[in-house]
């Protein structure tokens, strides 16, 4: 099962690289929220899938039962779930800026601030 899920992941990195390497900037968008839950799957597949009981504490206990889940990684994946969008609603808010300010979305087209030439170059007096 675990071979599945890796699969399953590796599926999904792959998808979101070949994204993250496009010329159009929402397909690098879409790329990078691929990437992102390719690696959320990836940590949550490292605190283990399984039927093991929730991470509770019993009444009058101290401590978790032997077999319980280990709740790290859910609180890592919560985490990453929450940076993931926030990076994925900057990058998406930058690709807007972009498209008002250009007109376009290909980065084939974006070449204008080169075409400026650098600020060095005019500091030295070339």
């Amino acid at each position: 099962m675990t071979l599945i899920f890796a699969a399953g992941i590796a599926a999904i990195m792959g998808c979101g690289i070949y994204m993250l390497l496009s010329r159009h900037t929402m397909r690098i968008l879409l790329g990078v929220m691929l990437m992102s839950a390719g690696v959320n799957l990836v940590i949550f597949l490292a605190g283990r899938i399984g039927p093991n009981p929730p991470p509770l504490i019993e009444t009058g206990a101290y401590t978790l039962v032997a077999d319980a889940a280990n709740p790290l990684p859910q609180a890592l994946v919560l985490t990453a779930i929450v940076i993931g969008f926030s990076l994925v609603a900057f990058a998406a808010a930058l690709a807007l800026q972009t498209f008002r300010t250009s007109g376009t979305l290909d980065q084939r087209d974006l070449g204008s601030a080169e075409a400026l030439g650098s600020p060095y170059d005019k500091e030295a007096g070339k």
